[in-house]
Protein backbone atom coordinates (compact mmCIF):
# COMPACT_ATOMS: atom_id res chain seq x y z
CA UNK A 1 0.00 0.00 0.00
CA UNK A 2 1.30 3.45 -0.61
CA UNK A 3 1.35 5.77 2.32
CA UNK A 4 -1.44 7.86 1.44
CA UNK A 5 -3.87 5.03 1.39
CA UNK A 6 -2.25 3.89 4.73
CA UNK A 7 -3.43 7.58 6.94
CA UNK A 8 -4.64 6.61 10.70
CA UNK A 9 -7.52 7.29 11.08
CA UNK A 10 -8.30 10.70 12.74
CA UNK A 11 -10.84 10.02 15.24
CA UNK A 12 -8.07 7.03 16.23
CA UNK A 13 -5.19 9.71 16.26
CA UNK A 14 -7.55 12.03 18.73
CA UNK A 15 -9.02 9.14 20.98
CA UNK A 16 -5.79 9.80 23.57
CA UNK A 17 -5.76 12.74 25.97
CA UNK A 18 -1.97 13.35 25.39
CA UNK A 19 -2.22 13.63 21.39
CA UNK A 20 -5.36 16.07 22.40
CA UNK A 21 -3.21 17.71 24.19
CA UNK A 22 -0.54 18.18 22.06
CA UNK A 23 -2.95 19.52 19.23
CA UNK A 24 -3.91 22.38 21.93
CA UNK A 25 -0.51 23.16 22.19
CA UNK A 26 0.28 23.14 18.53
CA UNK A 27 -3.15 25.15 17.97
CA UNK A 28 -1.91 27.84 20.40
CA UNK A 29 1.50 28.75 18.24
CA UNK A 30 2.53 28.37 14.71
CA UNK A 31 4.78 25.36 14.99
CA UNK A 32 6.83 24.18 18.33
CA UNK A 33 10.14 21.81 18.36
CA UNK A 34 9.96 18.46 20.05
CA UNK A 35 12.02 19.26 22.88
CA UNK A 36 9.71 22.23 24.06
CA UNK A 37 6.49 19.97 23.36
CA UNK A 38 7.90 17.67 25.45
CA UNK A 39 8.46 20.04 28.44
CA UNK A 40 4.24 20.18 28.73
CA UNK A 41 3.99 15.91 30.14
CA UNK A 42 5.84 13.47 32.69
CA UNK A 43 7.09 11.40 29.64
CA UNK A 44 10.15 11.51 27.12
CA UNK A 45 11.01 12.74 24.18
CA UNK A 46 10.65 8.76 22.54
CA UNK A 47 7.11 8.94 23.96
CA UNK A 48 5.77 12.30 22.92
CA UNK A 49 7.58 11.48 19.72
CA UNK A 50 5.51 8.55 19.08
CA UNK A 51 2.40 10.41 19.62
CA UNK A 52 3.22 13.14 17.38
CA UNK A 53 4.02 10.41 14.81
CA UNK A 54 0.70 9.14 15.09
CA UNK A 55 -0.85 12.46 14.95
CA UNK A 56 1.30 13.21 11.64
CA UNK A 57 -0.47 9.72 10.11
CA UNK A 58 -3.63 11.26 10.85
CA UNK A 59 -2.58 13.96 8.82
CA UNK A 60 -3.54 16.31 11.59
CA UNK A 61 0.67 17.73 12.17
CA UNK A 62 2.88 18.70 10.06
CA UNK A 63 6.68 18.12 10.72
CA UNK A 64 9.61 20.07 9.33
CA UNK A 65 12.88 19.73 9.45
CA UNK A 66 15.02 22.57 10.75
CA UNK A 67 19.01 21.60 11.07
CA UNK A 68 18.52 18.77 13.43
CA UNK A 69 15.44 19.51 14.77
CA UNK A 70 11.75 18.67 13.99
CA UNK A 71 9.47 21.39 14.30
CA UNK A 72 5.84 20.67 14.22
CA UNK A 73 2.71 22.48 13.46
CA UNK A 74 -1.20 21.92 14.02
CA UNK A 75 -3.13 20.89 10.56
CA UNK A 76 -6.61 21.21 11.47
CA UNK A 77 -8.04 20.47 8.11
CA UNK A 78 -8.77 16.89 9.49
CA UNK A 79 -10.49 17.90 12.46
CA UNK A 80 -13.60 19.10 10.07
CA UNK A 81 -14.54 15.46 9.97
CA UNK A 82 -15.21 15.15 13.29
CA UNK A 83 -16.86 18.41 13.16
CA UNK A 84 -19.32 17.24 10.89
CA UNK A 85 -20.04 14.05 12.46
CA UNK A 86 -20.83 15.75 16.00
CA UNK A 87 -23.10 18.80 14.21
CA UNK A 88 -25.47 15.70 12.91
CA UNK A 89 -25.63 14.47 16.67
CA UNK A 90 -26.42 17.81 17.59
CA UNK A 91 -29.26 18.23 15.45
CA UNK A 92 -30.42 15.15 16.43
CA UNK A 93 -30.69 15.73 20.03
CA UNK A 94 -31.90 19.35 19.08
CA UNK A 95 -35.12 17.96 17.40
CA UNK A 96 -35.51 15.53 19.95
CA UNK A 97 -35.61 17.77 22.94
CA UNK A 98 -38.21 20.28 20.63
CA UNK A 99 -40.45 17.30 20.91
CA UNK A 100 -39.64 16.60 23.97
CA UNK A 101 -40.84 19.80 24.94
CA UNK A 102 -44.07 19.90 22.97
CA UNK A 103 -45.17 16.68 24.87
CA UNK A 104 -44.66 18.18 28.05
CA UNK A 105 -46.08 21.29 27.19
CA UNK A 106 -49.40 19.33 25.78
CA UNK A 107 -49.52 17.42 29.22
CA UNK A 108 -50.15 20.38 31.54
Amino acid sequence: MNENSQLRDVYDAVADPTRRKLLQLLADVEELPLHELTVHFQMGRTAVSKHLAILKEANLVIARRVGRETRYRLNATPLKEIQDWVSYYEGFWKERMVKLNLILEEKK
